[in-house]
Parts: structure tokens; C-alpha cells; sequence
């Protein structure tokens, strides 16, 4: 079994309340993802674009956290397995007045036939 001791920043704050990349592009997402090493924010693999996992792959930090209210459970994208963390950084998910699938004013009406 491999360290997780190198997965994990407790101290990252996330990269903000919704996902980065979506945001810029104008994209949507269906549910986010917290990266325990670093705290960007991407989508979840559901989502159209899959920003979470791209970056777990990118920037070789393969574990991330649940970003929706009430979900505190790890996923490792290289072991392909849940995982178990140190408590990170609040906050702990997106603001309870966000919508999901967000952001507010960009998801399509058919949204749930673009899911993975």
C-alpha cells in the first residue's frame, strides 16, 4: 500500500465555489470535486467535461474529495478506489443556495441527456 501522506494538503483552500474551468469557458457541471492535495475545483466524471479527473491525471494529484453538502468521501482516480483523508480546509462544499447541476443561467434544458 502506497503513502497517502503526499495526496493530501489540509491547509489548500479551494479554488473557489464552483468549477474553474467551467466557469472560465462558460461551461456547467453536474456535481464538483475537491482536489485534497491542492483544492481545485473541478466537475465530477457525470459532467460533460470531466474537469476533476483531468485534473487528478494533469497535475498527478489522483485524490479528491466530494464538494456537495452533506458528502465527506474520497476518491483515488489511480487506485480506482474510495479512499480516507484528514479533514481539509473549510468550506467543505459549494454554498447551499448554489444549484446542481450549476452554475445558475448556464445549464441546458436538457442537461440530463449530456451526463456520462
Amino acid at each position: 500500500m502506497r503513502d497517502p501522506a503526499p495526496f493530501f494538503d489540509p491547509t489548500a483552500e479551494p479554488s473557489g465555489t464552483g468549477c474553474v474551468e467551467c466557469l472560465a469557458s462558460g461551461g456547467w457541471w453536474f456535481h464538483l470535486r475537491r482536489c485534497a492535495r491542492c483544492g481545485h475545483i473541478g466537475c465530477c466524471d457525470s459532467s460533460p467535461s470531466q474537469h476533476a479527473s483531468h485534473h487528478a491525471a494533469d497535475a498527478g494529484h489522483p485524490v479528491i474529495q466530494s464538494f456537495e453538502p452533506g458528502e465527506t468521501w474520497f476518491w483515488d482516480y489511480a487506485g480506482e478506489q474510495y479512499a480516507f483523508g484528514p479533514e481539509l480546509a473549510p468550506p467543505v462544499d459549494h454554498p447551499l443556495d448554489q444549484p446542481v447541476p450549476g452554475p445558475a443561467g448556464r445549464v441546458p434544458r436538457n442537461w440530463e441527456r449530456l451526463l456520462h
